[in-house]
């Protein structure tokens, strides 16, 4: 994909495995990955409103539905969508996984998890 050599993605990148996951963790320092379901109205509420996220910061948007991969579902311990996992040097540093936020609540949750 040829948002994953940009620094700082403004639109989310869409991955299908858990190896399309663990290229983009690995060529990023930070990224928001956004573990959303098909057919799910917040996950495609929350969609935009992290483009804009990833345009006002700068951080990388990671998008993965793990029913595609469902041994993400194990790893990432995914129990509800969409789920939100701030990684920061391939390690989790946070989580939102309570429904649909507005931009202005992930932002004060990436500001509260990033140094």
């Amino acid at each position: 994909m040829s948002t994953q050599s940009r620094p700082n993605a403004q639109k989310p990148i869409r991955v299908v495995d858990g190896e399309q996951l663990r290229d983009v963790l690995d060529s990023h320092d930070r990224v928001l990955v956004d573990f959303y379901t098909k057919g799910c109205s917040l996950c495609q509420a929350i969609e935009p409103v992290l483009g804009n996220v990833a345009k006002a910061t700068g951080i990388t948007v990671a998008m993965v539905n793990p029913g595609d991969d469902i041994s993400l579902v194990e790893e990432w311990d995914i129990t509800s969508a969409p789920t939100l996992v701030l990684v920061e040097d391939g390690e989790e540093v946070g989580r939102l996984a309570e429904g649909f936020k507005g931009g202005d609540d992930i932002e004060a949750f990436l500001d509260e998890h990033l140094d």
